[in-house]
C-alpha cells in the first residue's frame, strides 16, 4: 500500500471518522470500502456518503493521545499521529507519490509542501479539509 493510501486509510476509516454531518447513522465498512487508494485514485466520501471531516478526526486522535504534536503544520507530526513511518525515506516516498519536489529531501520547504500536498489530496479524495490546512 502506498504511504498516501495508508494516510487515507487511517483517517477515512478511523472508528471516530464521523461524516461532516453527523445526522447519518454509522455503517460498517465493507471489504471494498476499506481498501485505500493510490495518490491518484479518488476515494469519494465516507460509507454514509458524506465527506469525512479530516480536521475532526485528527483532532480526536490528538486528544485521545494527549498530544498530536503540531500535526496542523508538520508532516512528521501528522505521520506520527497516524502511527505511520515519518522517517526521511518515508517522506521521500510520499514526495514521489504526490509528485512534490520543491527543495532538498527532508528540508523544511519540502516538509511544508508535503503537508499541504497531503491535505490538498485528502480534500480531492472526499475529505472535508479547512482552507487553513491546505495553504
Amino acid at each position: 500500500m502506498s504511504l498516501f493510501g495508508s494516510i487515507v486509510d487511517k483517517i477515512f476509516h478511523h472508528a471516530a471518522a464521523a461524516p461532516a454531518s453527523t445526522s447519518a447513522p454509522a455503517t460498517k465498512p465493507t471489504a471494498a470500502s476499506t481498501q485505500a487508494p493510490s495518490a491518484n485514485a479518488p476515494v469519494g466520501a465516507s460509507a454514509a456518503g458524506q465527506p469525512v471531516d479530516v480536521e475532526a478526526v485528527l483532532s480526536t486522535l490528538a486528544s485521545q493521545r494527549g498530544s498530536g504534536g503540531n500535526w496542523r503544520t508538520s508532516i512528521v507530526d501528522l505521520l506520527k499521529l497516524l502511527d505511520l513511518d515519518s522517517s526521511l525515506n518515508a517522506r521521500k516516498q510520499l514526495a514521489n507519490e504526490l509528485n512534490i519536489h520543491v527543495a532538498a529531501d527532508g528540508s523544511a520547504e519540502e516538509n511544508i509542501a508535503l503537508h499541504k500536498g497531503v491535505m490538498q489530496k485528502l480534500a480531492e479524495n472526499g475529505g472535508k479539509v479547512p482552507e487553513s490546512l491546505k495553504h
